[in-house]
């Protein structure tokens, strides 16, 4: 007779949780143990993980914390990365508590939530900056590292009394981090980033910190947060200055303090607004926004307030590209295999930063355009010192297979004529 588990875990939602981890990759944690050396075992070592967990006795292990690149301003920021069976063991919590917590989430929540994206927010974004003439840009320092525990927790009991999620999710938070160095930090607040129920359990706590505090405050108030990146919209500048000083205190009640140089009032000039203020420009989610020459339907130019790709994301897709080194490294492959290895990433910048103001994107694809000039020249030594036949040469490539790179089929094509 087998023993009763104090926690009705169904193995199904084991083997489902470990398939979208699968799915997900990630590097190995603490442990050392990748993807593949888990599946070597995989059959007893998905029963082990829920055998633990319905009996209540698994306890995460350490995070194993790195360093990432912020950007290209040469600072990081930390990246905690769990090991592969808890990474699984959380996918199991997630998948149980999400279909419970997502139909109260706000409607303008859209970070890290099924069927919304971040494209979805600055689509919302950029029609009401020409509704409503002034923003809020906020930023709240170190979100990720001051969530208080007890308010997550608080909110997470509003939605689940399955005793198992509190449980583990409470062991999740108080799990300490490994440093790159070797030593163990016992933490008193924060999720780190990177976790699979940290994004969950941040949009929880600012439907509660923030989207339902301004609902009930400030009904007729717009915004939109992807996690803990928010824009709110006000009629004038005097309501924007009554909200940001509403927000900063309600905030402050809840463990989090805005940034006070990055977070600022924007004014949403264009030809119909033409005021002074400080600031006429914020970034969101990638993008500027910022008054830029359009036309109307007619075709004549006019100054509207639109979004396009930010100089972050520019400076980062340039030194992106320019680390490739395509001339120095690849000069032995052939124009396909190159093809081959860019489309993927030019595929992805055009379809998040092209979708808004797509011309702002296409200066900085030329760097890419460049360095396909430089492998020309690296390749073919006839062209070697003479860069204006290797744009030649590549422009009749370009009008010979148009379709070879996703650079040419966007129309930025060297020209063969030069």
């Amino acid at each position: 007779m087998t023993e009763a588990k104090p926690y009705v875990i169904p193995k199904q939602i084991v083997w489902d949780a470990y398939k979208k981890v699968k799915a997900n990759r990630g590097a190995a944690g603490v442990d050392g143990q990748s993807l593949a050396d888990f599946e070597k075992d995989l059959k007893n070592n998905l029963y082990k993980l829920w055998n633990r967990m319905s009996s209540g006795s698994y306890f995460p292990p350490p995070v194993r914390l790195v360093e990432i690149p912020k950007g290209t301003s040469g600072q990081t920021r930390p990246l905690g990365i769990p090991t592969v069976s808890d990474r699984i063991a959380q996918m199991v919590v997630k998948l149980m508590l999400e279909p419970q917590v997502e139909p109260h989430f706000h409607e303008d929540s859209y970070g890290y939530r099924p069927g919304k994206s971040a494209l979805d927010a600055v689509g919302v974004t950029r029609q009401r900056c020409w509704r409503r003439n002034w923003v809020i840009d906020l930023d709240i320092k170190g979100f990720f590292d001051n969530l208080r525990w007890d308010l997550v927790m608080r909110a997470l009991e509003h939605h689940t009394d399955v005793p198992w999620i509190l449980l583990y999710v409470e062991r999740w938070l108080k799990a300490p981090v490994q440093h790159e160095d070797g030593h163990f930090e016992e933490r008193t607040k924060g999720s780190p980033q990177g976790s699979v129920i940290s994004p969950l359990l941040s949009n929880l706590f600012m439907h509660y910190a923030f989207d339902e505090w301004l609902r009930r405050n400030y009904p007729s108030i717009q915004f939109a947060r992807y996690a803990d990146d928010a824009v709110v919209h006000a009629r004038s500048q005097q309501e924007a200055e009554t909200l940001l000083a509403g927000l900063r205190g309600r905030l402050a009640e809840c463990g989090l303090e805005l940034h006070p140089e990055k977070t600022k009032i924007v004014y949403c000039k264009d030809d119909d607004r033409r005021d002074t203020h400080e600031h006429t420009s914020f970034d969101f989610l990638g993008y500027t926004f910022r008054p830029r020459r359009a036309k109307n339907r007619h075709g004549k130019l006019f100054i509207s307030f639109l979004p396009g790709v930010s100089q972050k994301a520019a400076k980062s897709i340039r030194a992106t590209i320019r680390s490739w080194r395509l001339g120095s490294t690849r000069s032995n492959q052939r124009l396909e295999e190159i093809a081959k290895f860019v489309n993927p990433f030019v595929r992805g910048w055009v379809n998040y930063y092209g979708r808004f103001y797509k011309s702002a994107l296409t200066p900085v694809l030329r760097e890419l355009e460049r360095s396909l000039v430089y492998w020309v020249r690296r390749k073919f030594k006839r062209f070697a010192r003479h860069g204006r036949r290797a744009v030649h040469w590549l422009g009749v490539v370009a009008r010979r297979e148009p379709n070879l790179f996703v650079l040419w089929q966007i129309g930025i094509r060297p020209a063969a004529g030069q």
